[in-house]
């Protein structure tokens, strides 16, 4: 409604209303997916297949010819995968399409610490069978190489799929999950030890080794009285798929947690709601992904065409400037900057390997022990900070530093996930050439295309000004080409037909849109509430009688005081000095301004008395 109104001048001159629009809107969606909703569905991946050969998807249909679990991916997502898939997160979300289907993305991390998508799927519930179906699937659209790593929430279904199709990939459990659910499961202790929380998560986050941890476990549970707990000894079962201490020799990327694929469903938020219908749900979902690539484009760029800003004269930084991109260059100056507050000191020697202590300086503990290897100039931290992230720690890097045993990085520990060059490997068995990825096939899209070279070519343009002036003269010699030439032909003229009977070929029966199920995992609510918040309230007691049900504004007490008083404002207390002589009316708490003295006098016929005031006489009557 705002753009009707700023093209024709003011909100009077569009001639309708924004409810109008609406309606307008509704009807179309209605006309384009009102009906097979499936089928339509079909329709687009079979038109994104045909331009795009890397575009991969796969539908269930039972024997009514009905849509049961669906998933796609395109070239990109696949490629991105063969770079950055070590590490996978794994989750289903809720809310997205109008038949309650969960989402479910396969979310990693490019080499901008950025959120990437590896294909996604919609399912119809969340058994062991469809969990199943989707990662053999996606395993096969992916050349069947499995991730080392792949973190999910706690859900049984998951684990058995995952055992299942991917034995050999560590299964890690999402920690944000576990630790939410210690409150529900550990209310009793909660409210009897205010320290419990803190100690509990002291153990978690801070137990550097398997060890501590396993001693700082033993002491938690003897001193708050837990070994009776089954769901603790449940979880402790399984410690090594959640605890930091057994997982920190594992790569992960940084990720502990699902919080990539809850930031990818959050993304997708502003895309979709949960009244989208599924064909219209994979054409916002070409949208959102477009989006995330730009993203990825403009940190490329600024990361080839800007400097780092270095806060050490160390070699060894310079040199991180050139390889990682600027995230993960940041990631690394801060490890290195910090080496300044820590001192080591020589612990023992085996063999050829140099064992040292590192802590900060003015303290003994925390402590961590270095082991380097002086011929291979290989090192290790009990902190495992590289092993789990990547990225060198800052203790290794202090014994390279301050013991000048390295003045550069060594190229064992310079991941390609993380540099500049980490997409520069060519992939075979995939379409992957830009111009079979994108093949600009509409207005929109060949707009968007272009818009991605000319941001490059822009950012080298204004490096200086001999480069700004040959570009301001090629781009006006382009632009009169561009007017001189004629349009052959209009984008897209005749797919629509081709592609119609190409469905009807090919499935050989019209898609029937999917069963409206609630999913059996869909939380009652968005936020999952703490056992503190379930707890009755306690009710409210009056501050005059101390009693609950009431407050002090309508106390049953002081109505009856009120009550009182009032019969006393009304039966005066008359004290008759004779019958038919002057009576003396004492009205407590009332001040008159005018005589308190009255001549009372009996009326024979009516029952009432009759006042007359000193003052002015005036008779009033009291029942």
């Amino acid at each position: 409604m705002s753009v009707l109104s700023k093209e024709s001048g003011g909100d009077h001159n569009v001639g309708c209303i924004a409810k109008d629009v609406q309606n307008y809107l509704g009807n179309r969606r209605s006309l384009m997916f009102g009906e097979g909703d499936a089928q339509k569905m079909y329709n687009y991946f079979l038109e994104k297949q045909s331009k795009n050969p890397g575009f991969v998807y796969a539908i269930q249909v039972d024997e009514n010819g009905r849509m049961g679990n669906c998933f796609w991916a395109d070239a990109r997502s696949r490629v991105a995968y063969q770079y950055f898939g070590d590490v996978v997160t794994f989750d289903a979300t809720y809310l997205t399409n109008c038949y309650k289907m969960p989402f479910v993305p396969f979310t990693g991390v490019n080499h901008h610490h950025q959120s990437m998508m590896f294909g996604c799927a919609l399912l119809i519930n969340e058994t062991v069978e469809s969990y199943t179906w989707l990662l053999k699937t996606w395993l096969e659209a992916m050349l069947g190489r499995a991730p080392s790593t792949i973190i999910t929430d706690d859900d049984k279904a998951m684990g058995k799929a995952i055992a299942e199709v991917l034995p050999n990939t560590t299964h890690r459990l999402c920690l944000w999950h576990i630790l939410q659910k210690v409150p529900e499961h550990l209310a009793h202790i909660y409210n009897k030890y205010p320290s419990f929380q803190g100690d509990f998560r002291h153990f978690i986050h801070n137990t550097i080794t398997i060890e501590e941890f396993e001693a700082e476990w033993n002491e938690i549970v003897s001193k708050y009285q837990l070994g009776e707990n089954d769901w603790l000894k449940n979880i402790y079962r399984r410690r090594e798929k959640w605890i930091p201490a057994y997982l920190r020799t594992t790569f992960c990327a940084g990720m502990s947690t699902t919080q990539r694929s809850e930031s990818m469903n959050k993304f997708f938020k502003d895309y979709v709601r949960s009244s989208t219908m599924v064909c219209d749900f994979v054409y916002q979902y070409e949208k959102a992904l477009d989006a995330r690539y730009f993203k990825e484009k403009e940190r490329d760029v600024k990361t080839l065409n800007s400097r780092s800003i270095l806060k050490t004269c160390y070699k060894m930084e310079a040199e991180a400037a050139k390889v990682y991109t600027r995230e993960s260059f940041l990631m690394f100056q801060e490890e290195l900057f910090n080496t300044q507050n820590y001192k080591s000191s020589k612990y023992r020697e085996e063999g050829g390997t140099k064992i040292y202590r590192v802590t900060l300086h003015g303290k003994e503990t925390p402590f961590y022990e270095v082991a380097f290897e002086v011929l291979e100039k290989k090192a290790t931290c009990t902190c495992h900070k590289f092993e789990f992230v990547g990225i060198l720690c800052r203790h290794i890097l202090q014994i390279f530093l301050k013991k000048s045993l390295v003045d550069t990085i060594p190229q064992h520990y310079v991941l390609e996930r993380w540099t500049i060059n980490a997409k520069s490997r060519i992939i075979h068995g995939i379409s992957s050439d830009d111009n079979q990825v994108e093949k600009p096939n509409s207005f929109t899209l060949m707009r968007n295309s272009l818009m991605l070279q000319f941001y490059e070519v822009i950012e080298a343009g204004c490096q200086s000004k001999r480069k700004y002036e040959h570009l301001g003269i090629g781009l006006e010699k382009l632009h009169h080409k561009l007017l001189a030439m004629d349009d052959d032909c209009d984008v897209g003229s005749a797919d629509g037909p081709v592609l119609n009977n190409q469905v009807l070929s090919n499935l050989g029966f019209t898609l029937q849109d999917p069963l409206n199920v609630r999913c059996r995992g869909k939380p009652k609510s968005l936020r999952q509430k703490n056992p503190k918040e379930n707890q009755e309230i306690k009710k409210r007691a009056c501050s005059i009688c101390k009693k609950t049900g009431h407050v002090r504004t309508n106390c049953p007490s002081q109505k009856q005081a009120r009550d009182v008083v009032k019969d006393n404002m009304q039966s005066t207390n008359l004290e008759l000095m004779d019958q038919q002589s002057l009576v003396k009316c004492s009205l407590p708490t009332m001040e008159y301004p005018f005589a308190t003295t009255f001549a009372m006098s009996q009326d024979p016929v009516f029952p009432s008395t009759t006042i007359d005031i000193g003052a002015d006489n005036n008779p009033y009557e009291i029942p």
